[in-house]
């Protein structure tokens, strides 16, 4: 089985709409062998492909979706199989994204959901989002795309799957704005809002937590540190746990009222203080720092 130690499997998933199409020709551009609509009962039988291949076929992307959903049942024996037969390691990207955008993503295409081919794309999305709940469950990667061009999608994606180690584990640190929604993608949610407010402080208004008067003014208070040193215990206990269950991937998610101040200067700590450029590989983003500018 040495061979296949370095190969790659992808399986590609999620929402319909989300942008997995945009995601398997992003990997097809990284050299990844892409197979669209495959049923998970056939996994196994690829596995075995890329097995013999003798190190011919080393990453593989594998789209699966509501086209075969009849076949879902099958994916978790599947997984299981390859776990105990073979040696290289595989990811489930889940692209996801909120129901109104999705709405009007089917809006603007004109096309049907395959769930809801003669009613409203809602009913359909709400019916694929449940029954995709327990496989977004156990991804190892979930990107949302709500906010993204196809373009930033590609982007992302690349940036996670280039020269990408299975003994790393990528932690995205995103701050947010309680007041635009939590980000659908997190794995753990921090509120900071409990934190003094650089709101109401005029000159620091209009400038954000990446400048670094807001930052000193965020870092200075006694309960800043009281809370970033337990924060950091508890993502020492829990990042290992994660990567033990085999994710490849942790979003956190910092949020305050406008995703601008607090929750930027906290994510910007985190991104400091957790990379160390060894077993971790730390990525830090603001989504709503600059809505209000």
């Amino acid at each position: 089985m040495e061979q296949g130690a370095f190969a790659k499997l992808v399986i590609i998933t999620g929402m319909s709409g989300a942008g997995k199409t945009i995601a398997v020709q992003s990997l097809e551009d990284l050299g990844f062998f892409c197979v669209d609509n495959l049923p998970p009962i056939l996994i196994p039988k690829f596995a075995e492909l890329i097995e013999q291949s003798k190190g011919r076929i080393g990453k593989v992307a594998l789209v699966i979706d509501l086209r075969g959903r009849e076949f879902f049942t099958a994916l978790s024996e599947s997984l299981t199989y390859i776990k105990e037969h073979y040696t290289f390691t595989y990811d489930i990207l889940f692209l996801d994204a909120t129901d109104s955008v999705l709405v009007q993503r089917y809006k603007e295409s004109r096309r049907r959901h395959p769930l809801a081919p003669y009613g409203a794309p809602l009913e359909g999305i709400q019916q694929e989002r449940k029954l995709l709940e327990e496989l977004k469950g156990i991804a190892t990667q979930v990107i949302d795309t709500s906010q993204l061009k196809p373009a930033q999608l590609k982007e992302k994606i690349i940036s996670r799957f280039t020269n990408f180690e299975g003994n790393n584990i990528s932690i995205n640190v995103i701050s947010f704005g309680f007041k635009y929604g939590i980000p659908i993608d997190a794995d753990l949610i921090f509120d900071v809002r409990f934190l003094p407010n650089p709101h109401y402080v005029e000159h620091l208004r209009p400038q954000t937590g990446q400048d670094p008067e807001v930052y000193e003014y965020v870092m200075k208070w006694p309960e800043t540190n009281e809370f970033l040193g337990k924060l950091l215990d508890l993502l020492q206990f829990l990042i290992p746990q994660y990567k033990k269950e085999g994710k490849s991937q942790v979003v956190i998610g910092i949020g305050c009222t406008g995703g601008k101040h607090r929750s930027v200067a906290i994510a910007e700590y985190l991104g400091k203080t957790m990379d160390n450029g060894e077993t971790e590989i730390v990525r830090v983003s603001h989504r709503d720092a600059d809505r209000d500018r």
